[in-house]
């Protein structure tokens, strides 16, 4: 489904064009967080295991530390999402759905039309509980669990949750916008926890991920409209 919706967004100008602006933002914003916290690689390595004196396991700890990188550079990915949804992606995201309903139903359902202002503060209010919130924790704790023995497993349940939640992010635009209240939609994620863990595993692929994250709410309004059964045929 998140390639379907990132097929779909590129084939529409003004999806392209909103998923563009998307892509720039936090593709600057990734270079600056992946830049800060790349600098202090090696305390985190250290954290973990600190370089061995045996050549002969010498190689397994530049084997973590490529790996260390790479999810380092997946977070602040996830991070520079975060930041730019606070500051100004959720009207982009609530854009792109829109249109993505349009173009799949030939209308926008919704129970009346609301002024940007009242807008925006209602989206950034949906945002936290939805999405910043449960994503921070998870990283969190993920982060913490990396001094524990059972850091490993902690860190696969963390990364799981947030990308669960990513996913949701992007999946409730069309519930939160017909203004369904917060507990009906959490109980349709808990009901479909692994279809959005599916959705939000390519989230943490490196380089592509920005581009996904970029289109996902049009995957994500895909998937409602598609479960509802209004697409025009």
């Amino acid at each position: 489904m998140n390639f379907r919706g990132l097929w779909l967004g590129l084939r529409n100008p003004r999806l392209l064009f909103l998923g563009i602006i998307r892509f720039v933002a936090v593709l600057i914003v990734t270079i600056l967080a992946a830049s800060l916290i790349l600098i202090y690689h090696r305390e985190i390595l250290n954290l973990l295991w600190k370089r061995p004196d045996s050549h002969l396991i010498l190689w397994l700890w530049y084997l973590l530390s490529w790996f260390l990188s790479l999810l380092l550079v997946g977070l602040s990915t996830v991070l520079a999402y975060l930041l730019s949804q606070v500051l100004f992606a959720v009207v982009l995201m609530d854009r792109m759905s829109r249109i993505t309903e349009r173009l799949l139903t030939g209308r926008v359902e919704e129970p009346k039309e609301v002024p940007f202002s009242r807008l925006f503060l209602l989206l950034a209010k949906q945002e936290f509980p939805r999405s910043i919130i449960p994503v921070l924790i998870s990283m969190v704790i993920m982060i913490a669990g990396w001094v524990t023995p059972l850091g490993p497993i902690i860190m696969v349940l963390s990364t799981g949750s947030a990308v669960i939640f990513l996913a949701w992010d992007n999946t409730d635009l069309v519930p939160a916008r017909r203004l369904m209240s917060f507990g009906v939609r959490f109980r349709f994620l808990l009901r479909n926890l692994l279809f959005h863990l599916g959705f939000g595993l390519p989230f943490l692929i490196p380089g592509l991920n920005i581009l996904l994250l970029s289109f996902a709410p049009v995957g994500g309004t895909l998937f409602q409209v598609e479960r509802e059964g209004s697409v025009i045929s």
